[in-house]
């Protein structure tokens, strides 16, 4: 589905070679760090921001009126990773903050980027953006916000890319999990539990998870930037697999060299120890290693088709979770 009829770019496709001038926001992150070597790479030249003193720019999100005018001079590609993540462990998300920094501060930056003339801004969002759709796996189809904070955030800031009409060529990308070689989130906390022994072993519910390799999603947003055709999409992207919670939980025991595990812990005792966990979350003000929502997001789906950019763009993911898990493991080790 196309969101506006961009002015077409001819020279679109040249746009990361030798000497390209990008901004990439929030370099310093998982993604963003991958996406800044990949570009280099190719011979770009790279500004960066972020809120440490490595960044070629200092920049703090919360503060959208902080940023300098000459924020985007001379830079022709804009990447947009910068932004609060959903935080798991908190136990009253804040809406006023996800907006200040995922809506408000995506406005100032898209503001600069069209006064600078920034031609292309690809905006990493979410597949946290807009609402389950029912029809699994869920496509670029289903355009009913999410109603949680964080993707409600998300869900505006992408409105303000693709209708503002700030530059010629804005993109979105919904990412699914990434997982790649991070000490920073869900795969590694499982992967850390699994090792200590403290993640029990789940029945097989068949739940589908969608996840997509860091490596991959660079490429993604690289073919993005480039492709013509890609002004004004939303593009879901995956490593083309899906993966259940027990699947994953077999796979890491194999790599750690442990052996399987024939039996499950039943579900009705898991929703026990969930239950106990949100009655001293509320008590202590603070989530508990299991509650209901971990244990929701453990055993639901949460699948995701991304065949519309390897349909558009030629899209074609090279890595698989089971591939990849022997380096992240030795990572974390």
């Amino acid at each position: 589905m196309r969101f506006i009829n961009p002015s077409p770019l001819k020279d679109i496709e040249n746009m990361l070679t030798q000497g390209s001038q990008v901004l990439v926001s929030g370099a310093s992150g998982f993604i963003g760090a991958e996406l800044c070597l990949a570009l280099r790479n190719r011979g770009c030249a790279v500004r960066t921001t972020g809120r440490s003193d490595g960044a070629s720019i200092v920049l703090d999100m919360a503060k959208p009126d902080t940023y300098p005018p000459a924020l985007c001079a001379g830079i022709e590609v804009v990447f947009h990773l910068a932004g609060k993540a959903h935080a798991l462990a908190e136990n009253r998300q804040d809406e006023s903050e996800y907006r200040q920094i995922n809506a408000e501060g995506t406005r100032k930056l898209l503001e600069a980027a069209r006064d600078a003339g920034v031609k292309v801004f690809v905006f990493f969002s979410s597949v946290k953006a807009v609402g389950a759709s029912g029809r699994p796996p869920q496509d670029e189809t289903v355009i009913e916000p999410a109603n949680d904070p964080y993707g409600a955030s998300k869900y505006d800031a992408e409105q303000l890319v693709l209708h503002g009409g700030y530059v010629p060529h804005p993109v979105v990308l919904r990412p699914s999990m990434v997982y790649g070689n991070t000490e920073k989130g869900n795969l590694p906390r499982m992967i850390r539990a699994v090792r200590r022994g403290f993640f029990p072993p789940l029945p097989e519910l068949a739940n589908r998870r969608s996840m997509v390799h860091v490596k991959d999603l660079v490429a993604a947003a690289m073919l993005a930037a480039e492709k013509s055709s890609a002004a004004g999409q939303i593009y879901i992207v995956t490593d083309s697999h899906d993966y259940s919670t027990r699947q994953i939980f077999d796979q890491i025991r194999a790599e750690l060299g442990r052996p399987r595990i024939d039996w499950s812990v039943p579900m009705p005792l898991l929703n026990a120890l969930a239950k106990l966990g949100d009655g001293f979350g509320r008590l202590l003000g603070r989530r508990m290693p299991i509650d209901s929502d971990s244990l929701k997001k453990l055993t639901d789906s949460a699948w995701y088709s991304s065949d519309k950019i390897c349909r558009e763009l030629g899209f074609r993911p090279r890595h698989t979770l089971s591939e990849a898990l022997p380096d992240i493991i030795r990572f974390l080790s």
